[in-house]
């Protein structure tokens, strides 16, 4: 069998000095000395040319250099910041700030200090269950507080898709709204109270007065009663001319709301005012919010129709059954859901798999209730009326009825993956937000749609379209290539469009994501006199323009332009200028969207532990995504070298930045599988790693990794005495200080060999494969064989071959031979590639036998079907099996029937799974697969929501992320090993074994170690 042809990827001889503009003007320079010298800021200053890079792009279409981060410890930071920017000498110094990063119109994006506050004012200050109050910090994460919330009965309302790291700060600075905002409304009905910090270091505390409560501020002689008394002058003599410029509607005034600031009683609620504002008034520092009970019972009826216009059209009537909510999702998001690995069970729920007509649009209608039988009683009336009017104009094809919380999540979990699945298109026009949250009056959607469709049609535009059609919104993604001048031109042609027929259509063209670098639009939707309004109260605000210039509103004596949605620098324009194989080589970098996925909050999530124990965005996958586009763009357009000013500020080659970026990485791989558009690091990492270390030289630790595989089978010649050696002194210290290596773990002293032939396994033959008839194939196994558990672990490997045989199975063990797994992270890539292709060789070949190839460690097991597929081309067909894959499948299929053991041995203390990340996150059914295999063998198996154990492999080993490895343990495993102790723990990742008895002195068994046991 000839060798599988290693893909053509770019090489380097000697790779190129990088030398990147990292001067700072002379304002910004001196405005950050000041603050440090002073020594009042106690936050964190950074002025490096990394932080600034990743704070330049967020889920936007846009790059823009911001000239500063700034983050806050403290609340009273923020006064300081801003009193210093009021200052006379830094008048001009500009600010913007910065939340979640998630806006999808560059709202948090400018060329000025960025003042971020999502690292450290994360806290949850007091609570109020009887007022149903909740005080936080502005860098609070909304899933955070109502993960906080949940077990006092109460939840924060507004919902968005980006919750896992969505701050409410930022979601005060666009006014967000998602699911449900018919009922519940936007972020700014939320905010009881709110503190905002003026640019001259003043508190602006704002909240509901009544008329003679505001006229008392509006009294006073300080610049809150200035402010208060010039707010009500501007709106409350205008109230008609508001109400008739801005129609009733759920999606209405976003952002310097005159709508609701002022009431036609002389009410004031000026956080009206701020909200929407995207800080262009001033810096939210403190905020209470209102939180309302949980509802006690839910349930879904999903209604499927034959095209998504009638899906939409068919809204009205739905709405009269009054739910909570209503989210269509369009022909094209339902398409690509199809492909999706979770929709063989999503099909059966949705109903799909029986329908006779093709689905082409859903509506999913969500109900509450404080009882199980008043939702009940919801959802029969609406299936009474659907079932009764089977023939009327744009009546559904069928509908489904769910009421258990698990299905309920799982029907929604395809809304909350329509962004992600149109990430995934193939091809280098990829979906882009940019007019994707227009709102219109409900009544309006389903023509004005038709036109929006038309529109994009015209200009040869693919879309996707979903979104909250009870109250007008629907998210549209058309797909363009931003790296095509073309395309790029179309964005405003597109946008112009658009803007004209939301106004026709008595809409916005801002229903929810704020409006960014789209406030261009702003005038059209005022009108000339409010618009002016606008930047008078502005002006009152910010003099001087030094806010999140150029959006929404400029001053009104100050000629501030606002940034057109075409002058602001977009990513395109950058990943233009790399060259065209590089960008194709490295779509992983360039495809990275900036949603934030991985800014994850929930320390149990596994992606991404880097992230997660440093809070610096940089140790992200967006982070490391976005250093690599820059590194490819940089080898592209080149340094000048006559520039030599340049070349002194520049001393720092910019590869040195990108390496410190990717030593931070575990190389779990949870990215790759949790990412929305499936940006994986570790593949980039291992890329970077070879060029790098072609200018560089490599540490020694790194070859003792990547040889790791092959100088295992020559140590266990004598285990114990290689064991003794890494005891005995001063080889820890060499180790540890010479080599970058401490803890590696303990040869095992069991003789394979002789084990194998204890239970009567031959010394392998592919002869003897081949003579087997189907049915001796059919209850016959191969053990491919990795590193760690021949070499390291051997009682897991034994315990695999027990059980097969205690089932009937006849197993094989082919010898052992190293997968280069080792050499893959650590960039060894040519080596890698010449064994991949051996691999390859053998692994076709065993694999003509028939039978099924199973592996054992996840993270070395899964490297045959994902970094071979990527760096090999015209491969054979074969694919080994996690041993959870194959056996679930075989009971699954009725291949095999287990014996069932009595569920008393682990009922009142049963078995909890902690899976590998890497396993979990590339295989999310992992742990129902395992449950269901303990399930056919009578027992009960929960199964952990944890995070990275900090070991990953080698990284744990490593002397450099000792201190990271600990703390990673400590934030996610730790409370849970207490609790749980390690005799009911299943763990099926070798390096997450090794990190348990590294910390607790004792280790958990593997899944199939227990099953044998109880079998025997």
């Amino acid at each position: 069998m000839p060798a599988s042809p290693a893909r053509s990827f770019t090489r380097f001889n000697r790779l190129p000095v990088l030398t990147p503009d990292r001067s700072l003007d002379h304002l910004t320079l001196s405005f950050l000395k000041a603050l440090e010298s002073e020594g009042k800021f106690t936050g964190e200053i950074h002025a490096d040319f990394p932080t600034r890079l990743i704070n330049a792009t967020d889920n936007s279409v846009y790059q823009v250099m911001p000239t500063a981060v700034l983050q806050p410890k403290s609340r009273d930071d923020i006064n300081i910041v801003m009193e210093m920017a009021g200052r006379e000498e830094f008048n001009e110094v500009k600010i913007t700030p910065r939340g979640g990063g998630t806006g999808t119109n560059g709202q948090s994006l400018n060329n000025t200090i960025t003042l971020d506050t999502s690292k450290h004012l994360n806290k949850i200050r007091d609570f109020d269950a009887d007022a149903g109050l909740v005080k936080v910090e502005p860098g609070v994460v909304l899933d955070q507080l109502n993960a906080w919330l949940k077990p006092h009965g109460f939840f924060f309302p507004p919902a968005v898709s980006t919750a896992s790291r969505a701050t409410i700060g930022g979601m005060i600075g666009s006014d967000s709204s998602g699911k449900g905002s018919r009922i519940y409304g936007k972020t700014s009905h939320y905010i009881h109270d709110m503190t905002t910090v003026l640019v001259d270091g003043t508190d602006f505390k704002t909240s509901a007065l009544s008329a003679s409560d505001a006229k008392e501020i509006m009294a006073r002689s300080d610049r809150t009663g200035a402010l208060y008394r010039m707010v009500h002058d501007e709106i409350f003599p205008r109230r008609d001319q508001i109400k008739a410029t801005f129609p009733e509607m759920n999606r209405g005034l976003t952002g310097y709301n005159l709508k609701e600031a002022v009431s036609d009683q002389g009410d004031m609620n000026l956080s009206f005012l701020i909200a929407g504002a995207e800080g262009s008034l001033g810096m939210v520092k403190d905020i209470t919010l209102r939180v309302i009970p949980l509802p006690k019972h839910k349930a879904v009826s999903v209604v499927r129709y034959a095209s998504f216009d009638a899906a939409l059209r068919h809204v009205g009537t739905l709405v009269q059954f009054d739910p909570v909510a209503i989210e269509s999702i369009d022909d094209k998001v339902m398409k690509l859901a199809e492909q999706d690995e979770s929709w063989h069970m999503l099909g059966k729920l949705l109903g799909t798999d029986t329908s006779t007509v093709q689905t082409r649009g859903f509506n999913v209608v969500e109900f509450i209730g404080e009882t199980a039988d008043e939702v009940a009683a919801k959802q029969a009336e609406l299936a009474a009326h659907l079932a009764a009017n089977p023939t009327t104009e744009h009546a559904p094809i069928g509908w489904v009825q769910a009421t258990d919380p698990a299905q309920i999540a799982a029907i929604w979990s395809i809304r909350a993956k329509s962004v992600g699945l149109l990430g995934n298109l193939e091809g280098k026009r990829r979906a882009t937000p940019f007019v994707e949250d227009t709102a219109v009056p409900p009544e309006n959607l389903a023509d004005f749609i038709a036109e929006f469709r038309a529109l994009l049609d015209a200009e040869g535009l693919d879309y996707g379209m979903f979104g909250h059609v009870d109250v007008g919104c629907l998210h549209v993604r058309p797909l363009l290539d931003m790296c095509d001048e073309e395309d790029e031109a179309r964005l405003r042609r597109v946008s112009d469009a658009v803007a004209d027929l939301t106004k026709r259509y008595n809409g916005l063209i801002w229903g929810e994501h704020g409006k960014g670098f789209r406030g261009e639009y702003s005038p059209i939707y005022f009108g000339p006199e409010l618009y002016d309004c606008l930047r008078r109260i502005k002006e009152a605000f910010d003099p001087e323009g030094q806010l999140n210039p150029g959006k929404i509103a400029s001053p009104y004596c100050k000629n501030i332009p606002i940034t057109a949605i075409d002058e602001a620098p977009m990513r395109g324009q950058y990943d233009r200028q790399i060259e065209e194989k590089l960008r194709d080589e490295y779509l992983n970098a360039t495809r990275c969207n900036g949603n934030g996925a991985c800014f994850n909050w929930d320390l149990m999530d596994p992606m991404c532990p880097s992230y997660k124990v440093t809070r610096n965005r940089i140790h992200s996958p967006k982070g490391r995504a976005g250093m690599m586009r820059e590194w490819i763009r940089q080898i592209s357009v080149g340094t000048d070298p006559m520039n030599q000013d340049l070349a002194v500020i520049n001393a720092r080659d910019f590869s040195h930045d990108v390496y410190e970026a990717m030593a931070g990485c575990l190389s779990c791989k949870a990215c790759a599988g949790q990412c929305p558009v499936k940006v994986d690091i570790p593949e980039m990492k291992s890329r970077f790693l070879e060029a790098y270390h072609t200018r560089y030289k490599r540490p020694v630790k790194d070859y003792v990794i990547a040889s790791l595989e092959t100088l295992a089978p020559l140590l266990t010649v004598a285990p114990g005495l290689f064991n003794a050696l890494q005891s005995i002194p001063p080889m820890p210290w060499i180790f540890k200080r010479l080599i970058g290596l401490t803890d590696l773990p303990k040869l095992d002293r069991k003789g394979l060999k002789s084990a194998l032939r204890k239970r009567g396994i031959a010394r392998f033959k592919q002869a003897d494969l081949d003579v087997l008839t189907p049915a001796q194939k059919a209850k016959a196994v191969i053990i491919v064989q990795d590193c760690f558990t021949t070499h390291y672990d051997t009682d897991v490997l034994l315990a695999h071959i027990d059980l097969l045989q205690t089932l009937g199975y006849q197993v094989f063990v082919p010898p052992y031979r190293a997968n280069g797994k080792a050499m893959h992270v650590k960039g060894f890539l040519k080596e890698f590639d010449y064994l991949a292709q051996q691999n390859d060789i053998v692994l076709g070949k065993i694999a003509q036998s028939g039978v099924a190839m199973v592996g054992l460690e996840a993270s070395v097991t899964l490297t045959y079907r994902q970094e071979y597929a990527q760096r090999l081309s015209d491969r054979p067909d074969y694919q080994v099996h996690l041993f959870h894959e194959w056996l679930s499948t075989e009971i699954a299929e009725g291949r095999l029937n287990p014996p069932k053991m009595d569920n008393g041995v682990n009922i009142d203390t049963p078995a909890s799974l902690f899976p590998h990340c890497t396993e979990k996150t590339s295989l999310p059914d992992t742990g129902i697969k395992w449950q269901n295999i303990f399930a056919a063998f009578g027992l009960t198996l929960t199964t952990e929501k944890t995070g990275c154990c900090g070991m990953a492999g080698v990284y744990g080993h490593e002397t450099r992320h000792q201190e990271t490895s600990r703390e990673l343990y400590d934030m996610s495993w730790k409370k849970k090993v207490d609790a749980l102790s390690t005799d009911n723990m299943l763990v099926t990742g070798f390096s997450c074994r090794c990190q348990v008895k590294r910390y607790e002195g004792a280790k958990p068994q593997h899944p199939v170690e227990y099953l044998t046991k109880l079998i025997a």
